[in-house]
């Protein structure tokens, strides 16, 4: 939404020398910013925006929003672009919720400790076939991500879809309060930043805020909430507003059944509301779990008046986001599941789930990275990793950092010989492992933590089998005519 320094200055209580000067986007980060945009100059614990006001003016920022104290000693030339104010992160909020405000639609907003990604992703999918949808792009969904995502919207869009993320209670209201959606989904409440939490209850409380911040808005609200989850299932006790439900229980509004899995990349499964049972659902993506976050997105979507037809279209064609349960087939068909953006013990135990229903695996290969962020229960949620991962019939474990050695020791204790385990202090000694371990027909699943890194090991494992092609090519020249 295109507004003048003017405009921008008015809405933070605070002036500009440059007040007719367009804006065309806004940005944190100097190295990124392109001609036209407002950089606003944060101050973080390890970095201050202040430093690169002059390079963002060189690359050609429409102005600056910058501290007062820093204004008042800026040099001359710089001023007219500069908007001063006492706190730059929270002038990006405040412009964020104004503009939002003043764009002023129907705004859905998700959370949960596993799948808010990937359920957001489907809901765009899905209102995408009827309007011009805004998403918060990859996982902009913090303090700094979220008002940038809200700063992206445009009077063309009809409707926006955001993910809300935290690590502490009280977040997950103020991104509520900023983003004032009308619906919000709680995909579910898992073992997820236990560094900062105390209990599952006390991360089920600052998921609710989402809950509560929509109980504010009376009747007109929609809270959509998983009904398999029982913590989730309680955010409806009081509820003003409207709930959907969704899930594999009877009871929920928007339930599965018949769920298969006869192709491994693919889930089926059909779909009941409370108008009309559909006939099979396909999502390109393995898992019970990932019927769930389809579930929800139908769920947050039933207001809409998008046809089953039309959402059966939007999630067969869906793709996820990268690092996301991305399925790659290497040469000799080794199939290889990346799914290191993150991870969790919930959500690395429904990828178990998926990799032991796998069909036709010549050895299941896990290479499981740390979980961090889970406090003092860490090692003993490692060691339930470990044992599940027996259960699941793991073939060969792989742990890679830190906590990752009590995956090792469940996996020993649950049955895996410690043979057919490895523990590796970084991702690169792994992915080497690695590279002389598989063989054609092994299914390798890769997840951990975002600090871990796992994406080298899949990036050495891809550069391997592209080597050993290009080889094979030489060796046996195509016949061209």
């Amino acid at each position: 939404m295109d507004l003048t320094l003017g405009e921008v200055a008015a809405y933070l209580g605070a002036s500009s020398g440059a007040a007719d000067r367009l804006v065309h986007g806004y940005s944190i980060d100097s190295r990124s910013l392109t001609p036209g945009q407002l950089f606003f100059a944060i101050r973080g614990p390890r970095f201050d925006g202040h430093r690169f006001v002059g390079q963002a003016l060189e690359r050609g920022a429409a102005g600056v929003v910058v501290e007062q104290g820093f204004y008042a000693t800026a040099a001359a030339p710089w001023r007219p672009a500069l908007i001063a104010v006492a706190d730059t992160r929270d002038a990006l909020q405040t412009l964020a919720r104004e503009v939002r405000r003043k764009w002023g639609k129907p705004l859905i907003a998700v959370t949960g400790s596993a799948g808010k990604s990937t359920t957001k992703e489907m809901i765009a999918d899905i209102l995408s076939q009827r309007f011009s949808v805004l998403r918060s792009p990859g996982n902009l969904n913090n303090d700094f991500g979220l008002p940038l995502a809200l700063l992206a919207l445009e009077p063309v869009h009809e409707v926006a879809v955001v993910e809300l993320a935290m690590s502490a209670a009280g977040e997950i209201a103020r991104l509520a309060r900023l983003a004032e959606p009308e619906i919000g989904a709680v995909t579910n409440v898992a073992p997820v930043h236990l560094q900062f939490f105390d209990s599952l209850d006390a991360i089920a409380r600052a998921k609710r805020e989402l809950i509560d911040y929509l109980a504010t808005r009376g009747g007109g609200a929609t809270a959509v909430l998983n009904d398999d989850d029982p913590r989730v299932r309680k955010f409806a006790e009081g509820f003003p507003g409207r709930v959907v439900t969704f899930g594999f229980s009877p009871n929920a509004t928007v339930r599965a059944t018949g769920f298969i899995v006869d192709n491994p990349i693919q889930a089926q499964f059909c779909v009941h509301t409370p108008e009309r049972t559909s006939d099979k659902f396909t999502v390109p993506l393995p898992g019970r779990h990932n019927v769930l976050n389809a579930l929800a997105a139908i769920a947050a979507t039933l207001s809409f008046q998008i046809s089953l037809e039309e959402t059966k279209k939007a999630l067969a064609e869906f793709h996820n986001l990268h690092q996301r349960c991305e399925i790659l087939t290497l040469p000799g068909e080794v199939t290889l599941i990346n799914d290191c953006y993150n991870s969790n013990p919930l959500a690395m135990e429904r990828m178990l789930e998926a990799l032991a229903a796998w069909p036709g695996a010549r050895r299941r290969i896990l290479v499981a990275g740390e979980m961090l962020e889970l406090g003092p229960t860490s090692p003993e949620l490692h060691r339930e990793v470990g044992r599940k991962s027996a259960q699941s019939g793991v073939d060969w474990l792989i742990g890679v950092q830190g906590d990752a050695r009590f995956v090792i020791e469940g996996a020993v204790e649950g049955g895996i010989p410690a043979s057919q385990t490895r523990f590796f202090p970084e991702a690169g000694s792994a992915g080497e492992f690695l590279q002389g371990l598989i063989a054609p027909g092994d299914v390798v699943l890769v997840k951990g933590s975002r600090a871990v890194h796992l994406e080298s090991v899949i990036e050495l494992l891809k550069e391997q089998h592209s080597g050993d092609r290009s080889q094979n090519e030489r060796q046996n020249p195509e016949v061209r005519s």
